[in-house]
């Protein structure tokens, strides 16, 4: 078949496409890095005036009420222990990066699956969209996002949220579509309008799969933070990647340990949130 038909030049359009794109909208990327380094920047700042026992207790407490006591001690312990290792600051520029995807998954994310959730043809259109996002390697999203923003912070966020968006989306959707039909026809039967049903009902009992969806987003973002660090994005990832490079194994170990450590806090916190607060193990 390849002697018969021509090679079709898909690398080449997209080289092209990319070369356009960067050609025709340099300041709108200009203005878009500039954004999410304000970003980035502020919330490492903003955590990094609190002093480290302060933030510790502040995380803490949050665990023990969302959670439970067990999840407040093992947060207590394992904040300590990252302090006690050194890894303090990195973490909060690897907090930093994926708290700031993870706001844009949502703010893009929940929209999408809401509207995807009311129209059977924009659901039609999404869904292959988000099978692509979910299922090209995580690398390739940094090629065009060290095109458009070069290195930096700003292409590890990037093509975190190209990768951790579609569990959002996608579980919005179930989440709305799964509520109850006897209860969006009785909504109806009162003369409830399409905004008043989609607030006051569907939304509130999506809201459990919703935060699953987050939840799920959270972790993808956490997985990109050593691809992100091969772009220059620091953080955690910046530590295991140099670790890897340099063959340094008890380090490379120490920081993947602060990665599980905030991957453990973050996702038993969004687990809880949206849900009553119930007992449970760790």
């Amino acid at each position: 078949m390849g002697d018969l038909l021509p090679k079709l030049q898909i690398a080449k359009w997209i080289d092209l496409l990319v070369e356009w794109l960067v050609d025709h909208f340099e300041p709108l990327f200009e203005g878009i890095a500039g954004g999410l380094e304000l970003i980035v920047d502020g919330i490492v700042n903003g955590l990094g005036i609190i002093p480290v026992l302060l933030l510790t207790i502040i995380v803490s407490l949050l665990a023990w009420k969302v959670s439970n006591w067990k999840m407040a001690l093992f947060t207590l312990i394992g904040l300590l222990l990252i302090d006690n290792l050194g890894y303090w600051d990195n973490m909060l520029d690897t907090i930093a990066l994926v708290l700031t995807s993870v706001a844009i998954s949502i703010i893009l994310g929940i929209p999408i699956g809401i509207w995807a959730s009311q129209s059977d043809k924009v659901g039609k259109v999404v869904t292959p969209l988000l099978d692509f996002m979910q299922t090209m390697p995580a690398f390739v999203y940094l090629l065009p996002a060290i095109f458009f923003f070069n290195i930096g912070v700003v292409p590890g966020v990037v093509a975190s949220v190209i990768f951790a968006m579609p569990p959002t989306i996608r579980l919005t959707i179930l989440g709305i579509k799964q509520v109850p039909e006897d209860l969006i026809e009785a909504t109806q039967a009162f003369g409830s309008t399409t905004s008043q049903k989609l607030i006051k009902v569907q939304l509130p009992l999506a809201l459990p799969t919703i935060m699953a969806g987050v939840n799920q987003s959270i972790m993808l973002a956490l997985s990109m933070v050593v691809i992100a660090s091969m772009v220059g994005a620091p953080g955690l990832g910046a530590d295991v990647y140099r670790a890897v490079t340099q063959l340094q194994t008890g380090t490379g170990f120490e920081a993947g340990l602060a990665i599980v450590i905030i991957a453990i806090i973050l996702d038993r916190i969004t687990q809880n949130i949206g849900k009553s607060k119930r007992g449970g193990t760790l």
